[in-house]
């Protein structure tokens, strides 16, 4: 095991079940380290998602040492170990073969040496192993780039992209996630190679882009602007920074604004997909004004954005249920009920159009939306804005009525009241809702049947 002149005095802090995983394959003659994701996390302090483990025992013989297994990717060596209610995928060290589809190496070989399969990993900082017996193996200096705080390839660039076109976006999203830049090579074959991210799976584009949006710095998506990748992935993105808005509302390009908006929403999927497409309408929507023809308008841009949302996101694979929240998002973002007139019944009003459930995201995404803008923009509004806020804490503190569902009868109640059954009692329950809206003192069942007695 000497072979791989490990930093002996290195030690990071492993899991119980890696370490017994380890001893038992090195115990049975066997290689066994920790590597990848899991060893540059530990090192940079960050909690490690999943810990892998890779080995010189072949599949067969790694199923022997271990009673409890699943064969989840055997034929590429891997083999799930299931120990204390955990599950750990070890897999024998690699040589892959010629890659025809930026995707897939048309084979794979088996190899008892350690460096060779590190030689085929994306980049230096996810080129790593260790255990405890050898310490720390770094082959490639992914600690050097780690305090350089840089994401560089493991050998040649083009190679490595090559291999797998995903490995493109991928650096942009560990440079999000870690705050790392790109090397230099790194990055002129990610310009050159970017195009072959169209041979890759929507599936499998969604989730580096959604790790790459949801990180600390979702502005890195301006990287994978510059570098030609959301041309492929994404190219509402690329309509939106060739966007200007010649408004005094605005600093920024549509695009520019965007990233703006997303660096301050809360760091969820659903806020940051909505920040990202808020404006993802203004492109198509662009009128000049009569008086002044170089000031632009958007208006119907929420709308438009509202049309396109779902498209954009099932093309990604997103499931229904960010979609649709996302949508309502995108569609209301651009309400201000405060303008109409600072009055608790016209707050009111908009929590029922807009939903309570979704009303507190609604506000944190008009916020960002606010930072976003120019001085002037940020001011204008502002102060509805903040009465717009208290007035919600108010509803929820009160539990004030928004919604049929709230109202304190039900059609049971109407129809033992008398009431005739079929449509009239919806018609009757969202008259009753308006009713209540204008008036919420209203909400109480003896109050509200008077009223509906009157209708029927």
């Amino acid at each position: 095991m000497n072979r791989y002149h490990g930093m002996k005095q290195f030690k990071i802090d492993i899991p119980k079940p890696v370490k017994i995983i380890i001893s038992l394959l090195e115990q049975n003659g066997h290689e066994a380290f920790a590597v990848g994701g899991c060893v540059r996390d530990t090192i940079l302090g960050r909690e490690p998602q999943d810990w892998d483990i890779t080995t010189s025992a072949l599949p067969e013989q790694i199923k022997d040492i271990f009673h409890r297994t699943i064969d989840t990717g055997i034929q590429h060596g891997t083999v799930t170990v299931l120990m204390q209610r955990q599950g750990f995928e070890v897999t024998t060290y690699r040589i892959d073969g010629e890659y025809q589809d930026s995707r897939h190496p048309k084979s794979v070989s088996f190899t008892s040496n350690l460096i060779e399969d590190l030689k085929r990993r994306d980049f230096t900082i996810n080129a790593m192993a260790y255990n405890p017996s050898v310490g720390l193996v770094d082959a490639f200096d992914g600690m050097g780039d780690m305090e350089k705080k840089v994401i560089k390839c493991v050998g040649e660039a083009a190679e490595r992209f090559g291999e797998d076109a995903l490995r493109i976006l991928r650096a942009v999203r560990f440079s999000a996630q870690l705050g790392f830049d790109i090397e230099t090579r790194t990055m002129k074959a990610i310009r050159k190679l970017a195009p072959t991210l169209e041979n890759i799976s929507a599936e499998r584009i969604r989730v580096e882009l959604e790790k790459l949006i949801t990180s600390s710095h979702p502005e890195k998506l301006m990287t994978a602007y510059e570098a030609g990748i959301t041309k492929v992935v994404l190219p509402e993105f690329d309509k939106m920074m060739e966007c200007p808005q010649n408004t005094p509302y605005h600093m920024y390009n549509v695009g520019e604004h965007t990233i703006k908006v997303m660096e301050h929403v809360p760091a969820t999927k659903e806020m940051r997909w909505a920040a990202l497409l808020h404006d993802v309408g203004k492109p198509y929507s662009i009128t000049y004004d009569k008086k002044n023809p170089e000031r632009m308008h958007f208006y119907g841009h929420a709308g438009k954005g509202a049309e396109m949302t779902p498209s954009i996101l099932r093309r990604l694979k997103l499931d229904n249920k960010t979609i649709k929240v996302v949508t309502r998002l995108v569609e209301c973002h651009d309400d201000r009920p405060a303008s109409k007139g600072m009055t608790s019944e016209n707050i009111r009003k908009s929590v029922h159009k807009i939903g309570k459930d979704i009303y507190e995201q609604y506000l944190q995404l008009v916020y960002a939306d606010f930072q976003g803008k120019s001085e002037y923009g940020k001011n204008k509004g502002y102060d509805g804005f903040l009465y717009e806020k208290e007035q919600f804490r108010y509803i929820l503190e009160h539990h004030i009525c928004t919604d049929k569902s709230e109202l304190d009868i039900s059609g049971k109640d109407l129809i033992q009241a008398g009431c005739p059954t079929g449509s009239i009692i919806g018609d009757i329950l969202k008259e009753l809702l308006q009713r209540v809206l204008e008036n919420p003192e209203l909400n109480h069942k003896e109050t509200l049947l008077d009223i509906a007695k009157t209708m029927f």
